[in-house]
């Protein structure tokens, strides 16, 4: 039997340029239980957390430092930004941070440049087990959004994870990232679903609404439903029509 599937809203790109307050009710208004955003560093958090209060809302995830994993030269400032990431997210009350693991090192192998990715999230794996967060790493493609990522196709990031061993290191599955690079979306969400912590969305080709372009949404959604998963779906993307709330109040009738 299919259930319900939760969505969240990435306000960084849905309300880019908007202010916490018409983000959050806007949020709201289309019916949506939660937000999310990519940098907590650079934001008034007690100035979200107040119109996240506000608007009866939940913080479904926010995103690590942007320091580079498959760089072992970096990976002591990695975990330390970690672990001021994961400080932050108990204060903003999510579980879920979103990791993105660096350019490709130019004349490095790439199974160093893969060993040193599973020797970094094995060494924040007791940290993050250890305070009940899960950090998903991102695979991006490559062909349009971010030349020159290291992480692009999910394959590699389901083997990463499965090297690592630990329940609190998932992958988030981008749905427009993985349709540009490798497509078989529900094939490759479906053999594993295990693996994945986080969703992201957005219409292809242009990242934006879901209901423009050539991914049939509602058959995805139906797919996940029918599956064990019991994280969130963050709708990121770019609106074109200057009234999101319409577009994001159909997409949460999609997920029910």
């Amino acid at each position: 039997m299919s259930k319900s599937l939760e969505p969240s809203v990435c306000i960084d790109a849905v309300f880019e340029g908007k202010s916490f307050e018409e983000a959050c009710r806007s949020v709201r208004q289309a019916g949506i239980p939660a937000i999310e955003f990519w940098s907590w560093w650079d934001k008034d958090l007690e100035g979200l957390l107040s119109e996240v209060q506000k608007n009866h809302l939940s913080v479904s995830a926010c995103c690590t430092k942007f320091i580079s994993l498959v760089d072992p030269s970096t990976r002591e400032a990695y975990l330390e930004g970690l672990q001021e990431s994961i400080e932050a997210a108990s204060r903003i009350g999510t579980s879920t941070l979103i990791s993105q693991v660096g350019d490709f090192l130019p004349g490095v192998p790439r199974e160093q440049q893969h060993q040193s990715l599973v020797d970094g999230l094995a060494e924040a794996a007791p940290m993050l087990e250890a305070t009940g967060v899960t950090l998903v790493i991102e695979p991006l493609n490559e062909l349009i959004d971010h030349v020159g990522y290291y992480l692009v196709r999910s394959e590699e990031a389901f083997e990463i994870v499965g090297k690592v061993g630990s329940p609190n290191v998932k992958v988030v599955f981008d749905i427009y990232h993985q349709q540009i690079s490798e497509g078989s979306l529900i094939q490759n969400i479906t053999c594993h679903i295990d693996k994945i912590g986080h969703f992201h969305a957005a219409g292809n080709p242009g990242r934006n609404e879901l209901q423009r372009g050539e991914i049939h949404y509602p058959e995805v959604f139906r797919a996940i439903r029918e599956l064990e998963y019991s994280g969130y779906l963050g709708l990121e993307y770019w609106p074109l029509d200057p009234d999101p709330i319409r577009s994001l109040s159909e997409v949460a009738r999609w997920l029910v």
